[in-house]
């Protein structure tokens, strides 16, 4: 998941761009062809978008700083790259 400030995002398409309101403060966009998860953001106008990683297009330059939600991973995941842990958000 990447994250930016909604201001900086610039989508080249949103024909097939949904909002899904998940909870009370919270929406979610996908596609509505395919159904997919692109991103979500909290109803507070200054906050960042969260980009789902996978959406983007190469290279996208990104780097992974942590891990979150270890506490609940399964035990067949081995994470062993140095980065910190967090056992939730």
């Amino acid at each position: 998941m990447a994250a930016c400030k909604t201001a900086d995002m610039d989508l080249i398409a949103s024909d097939t761009l949904t909002w899904f309101r998940s909870s009370s403060s919270v929406q979610r966009g996908f596609c509505s062809r395919c159904g997919g998860n692109l991103f979500w953001k909290a109803d507070d106008p200054g906050t960042e978008i969260y980009v789902t990683a996978g959406t983007l297009d190469k290279p996208t330059n990104l780097r992974l700083a942590e891990h979150i939600y270890v506490g609940s991973k399964s035990d067949f995941y081995d994470i062993a790259d140095g980065l910190p842990q967090k056992q939730e958000w």
